[in-house]
This record gives structure tokens, C-alpha cells and sequence, in this order.
């Protein structure tokens, strides 16, 4: 048990032992690290006691807060009945329940759901599948993907490859295949919504008239593209990108691994725009953030192609040891049974109106350039000159000097660059909203005004 150690004998075995993700090990190692202990509603506890708000959901997954008597209790039952079994081959109970659950809140037209471990998992999955679904169909030309500029849909090799954000993918280079890339609109830094909308369908449509017949698939975030710095992408763009695919008889591939689960306001970010895509990978809150469970769903037309005589050899070849955990998917049953219960997407409508006034006194921040917001997700984009846009250098760490800045004041959030990320429990009530948009707005002052100070001297 975690009571059993202080802090420095953890800390130093953390330091010993552990490799941390997206952390570059010498930084980390020379700082106090925070060890947590123990959750409480929409507040992690430290081994030393001390609380602090999750300003970023456990890296964008949290629903309901943590501790939760009820996701607690779906756990504890179900493990009294068996921890996992296989869905090779065969099936599980848990599993079973949940994919009729994700159907009937699916966008209309999607019908069956093949389960996977984690985010970039169920994008890997998405890729294979598109890419066979041609092959099946003996179109065995169209073998290329589409993505967008600033793209991240994960880390394993496919998932890397539709991934577009250099710092993180351009040392793989080598391993990966290379897809076509678009731009995702970026109103801010590309002249506004009209502007920046008519680029993105521009260059698509000139590109599926030129080689539509060679690509699968193109993928999207859509609405927010998050770890490029929550960009979110103007009313009907997506329906736009949409209808030109399927013009062109390309599929498209919605990664919600971020957005789905009521996140923006919608269960999934695609019915902002009326879309259906022909596959989807969701993750993140699908279990409420206990556990990891993924999925990817495709409409009746995909999985056909794949449903044949077994000589025919068009079966799906893929599978994980701990798909379809009895565990995990009991836990999300419980997370979406407690969000109807709760009316939990449609609070997340009115706690985003909320947010959105408590964001606009920052807007009249000197170094806040733009602030981006869909739902509970929230990016505040920092800038040295506001006039002119003008970033801050990478090496002075604006975005971790805040972060360090809101965790002192008892906040933990993840910057991406320059960009604040704010993406709160979906489950916090409008007063802790409040009290944590205070937090990062004192941050954001004291820091800007020391950067500037130390530019001065």
C-alpha cells in the first residue's frame, strides 16, 4: 500500500525505475515530483496530503471524477464473476452488453464495434481495416490516406504514420508510410474561418481529383484537433470534408478518442456537423477513465467485406490478448448508464456557456493571443506579441512555466507549447470550474508579466 512509503523513498525509486511518457527524463528527474495517492471527485491527492484540482481529466479522459461509488461498484461485481476471457473465438457477457450500448449511441448508420486496448490502438485498427476493406473488395489500388496538418492519432506505427506534428513523429520517419496531408482550418493563424475552411477543401478536392483512386481512407479529429493546441474546426467543415469523400468513394475514418463521450457538448464531436463516418475509434472516456478500454465501429457496408467464406481468407487478422475485458467494459456500461442518468452531455452544453464567460476576461490578457473552446475542452494560445502573433520561443517553456505556476496553486494541467490546455471532469460543478479558471488565469498573468520583466532586463 502506497501509506506504507514516504514521499522520498518513493520519489527516489520513481527516479530509479520509472520512464515516464512525452517527458524528457532529465528535466523531470530534477524536480520535486508529484506522486498521486489517492482521487477524490474531480481533485487528485498527493502522497503528502496535499489536493489538487485535475485540470486536464488524466490527460483528457476523466468523466465523472474519481472514486466514483457506482463505476466502483461495477468493477467489484464484475470481478466476482470473472476478471477477463478471451473474445477470440468466443465471447463474454460485459463485452456483449456494451456493443449494443455504443450502437444505440453511435451516430446512426455505424452497427458494429471490434474492441481494442487504448486510443492509438483502435486508430491502428481503423487503418488496417480501411485498407483491407479495399483489398477485399479487389480494389487493391487504393492503398493511400489522407490527414491533416498538426495531426496526432497515437503512437503506434500506423497511428504515427496519419500523424503530422513534427516534434513528435519526424524521428520515426523511416519506419512509417507517408500520407497525403491537408491543412485542419486554423482560423487564428490562417485569416479566419472563411479563409482558412476554403484552403482545407480546396486542397482536399484538388487532391481526390488527382488520386482518389489510390487512396482508402482520410482521418480526422473532428471539430477539435487537440494535441496540435485544441485548433477547433468552424460549424460544417467537417459535413464539408465529408460529403467531398464520399463524392470521391474515399472513406472516412473519425478518430474520437478525445471528443466522443460528451466532451464537446455532443456524445460525439461528428453529429456537431450531422456526419457519420464509415469507421470511428473511441477511447479515452469511454470508460469513464478507469479503465483502458477502446473501440473501433464501422458501418454494415465495412464489416461485410470482411464477412466471407473462411477459404476466401478475408478475415479481420488482428486482435489483442485484453480485448473486450470483462472489467473494463463493465465499467463503461456503468459510465454510460450514470451519464444518461445524469443528463451529463447536456451539463456540459450549459457548464461550456459558463466556461465560455469565465474565459473572456483573458481575452484582454497582453500575451493571450487566442482562446479556443468546444464544450470542456480548452486551449489558451500564449504569444509574445499579440499584435503581430508572434510565438514564444520553445526554450522558454511558457506553457510549463504556467503549468508549474497552476500546480503550486494546487492545479494540474499538461501544456502543448505554447497553448494552456484546460479540460476539466465532465462531472465538476460550475464552482469548481470557477475556482480553476482562477487558478490558471493568476498563472497566466504572473508568468507573462516575469517572462517580460526578465526580456526587459
Amino acid at each position: 500500500m502506497l501509506h506504507m512509503y514516504d514521499y522520498a523513498e518513493l520519489a527516489e525509486k520513481n527516479r530509479r525505475f520509472l520512464w515516464h511518457p512525452f517527458t524528457q527524463m532529465k528535466d523531470y528527474n530534477a524536480q520535486e515530483p508529484v506522486i498521486i495517492a489517492r482521487g477524490e471527485g474531480v481533485k487528485l491527492i498527493d502522497v503528502n496530503g496535499k489536493a489538487y484540482y485535475d485540470g486536464f481529466s488524466s490527460v483528457w479522459l476523466n468523466v465523472h471524477g474519481h472514486n466514483v461509488p457506482e463505476l466502483n461498484q461495477a468493477i467489484t461485481e464484475q470481478l466476482e464473476q470473472i476478471a477477463h476471457s478471451t473474445l477470440l473465438g468466443m465471447a463474454n457477457v460485459p463485452s456483449i452488453l456494451l456493443a449494443e450500448q455504443l450502437i444505440r449511441i453511435a451516430p446512426p448508420g455505424l452497427s458494429k464495434v471490434f474492441y481494442s486496448d487504448n486510443g492509438a490502438t483502435a486508430v491502428e485498427i481503423s487503418l488496417k481495416m480501411a485498407f483491407q476493406y479495399w483489398q477485399n473488395r479487389g480494389r487493391t489500388g487504393k492503398h493511400g490516406f489522407i490527414t491533416m496538418n498538426n495531426a496526432y492519432h497515437g503512437d503506434t506505427i500506423g497511428a504515427t504514420s496519419v500523424g503530422a506534428i513534427p516534434l513528435y513523429h519526424q524521428v520515426y520517419k523511416p519506419l512509417l508510410f507517408s500520407p497525403h496531408i491537408v491543412p485542419y482550418p486554423y482560423p487564428y493563424r490562417d485569416g479566419g474561418e472563411e479563409a482558412s475552411v476554403e484552403a482545407t477543401l480546396r486542397q482536399l478536392e484538388s487532391l481526390l481529383q488527382q488520386k482518389a483512386d489510390e487512396i482508402a481512407a482520410m482521418i480526422v479529429e473532428p471539430v477539435v484537433q487537440g494535441a496540435s493546441g485544441m485548433i477547433v474546426m468552424p460549424d460544417g467543415c467537417l459535413k464539408q470534408i465529408a460529403e467531398l469523400l464520399r463524392a470521391h468513394d474515399v472513406l472516412l475514418i473519425a478518430d474520437e478518442v478525445a471528443t466522443g463521450f460528451g466532451r464537446t457538448g455532443k456524445m460525439f464531436a461528428c453529429e456537431h456537423d450531422g456526419v457519420v463516418p464509415d469507421i470511428m475509434a473511441v477511447a479515452k472516456g469511454l470508460t469513464g477513465g478507469y479503465l483502458p478500454v477502446a473501440a473501433t465501429l464501422v458501418t454494415e457496408e465495412i464489416y461485410a467485406a470482411f464477412y466471407a467464406d473462411y477459404e476466401e481468407q478475408k478475415t479481420f487478422f488482428h486482435g489483442h490478448s485484453f480485448t473486450g475485458n470483462p472489467l473494463g467494459c463493465a465499467v463503461a456500461l456503468a459510465n454510460l448508464r450514470l451519464m444518461e442518468e445524469r443528463r451529463l452531455v447536456d451539463q456540459v452544453v450549459e457548464k461550456a456557456a459558463g466556461l465560455e464567460e469565465l474565459l473572456q476576461p483573458l481575452k484582454g490578457e497582453p500575451h493571450v493571443g487566442d482562446i479556443r473552446q468546444k464544450g470542456l475542452m480548452a486551449g489558451i494560445e500564449l504569444v509574445r506579441d499579440k499584435q503581430t502573433k508572434e510565438p514564444y520561443h520553445w526554450n522558454e517553456r511558457i506553457g510549463v512555466r504556467v503549468c508549474q505556476r497552476a500546480r503550486e496553486k494546487g492545479l494540474l494541467t499538461r501544456p502543448l507549447g505554447n497553448v494552456i490546455v484546460f479540460i476539466p471532469p465532465l462531472a465538476s460543478t460550475m464552482a469548481e470550474i470557477a475556482d480553476m479558471m482562477r487558478i490558471l488565469a493568476e498563472s497566466i498573468r504572473e508568468v507573462t508579466i516575469e517572462q517580460k520583466e526578465q526580456a526587459v532586463r
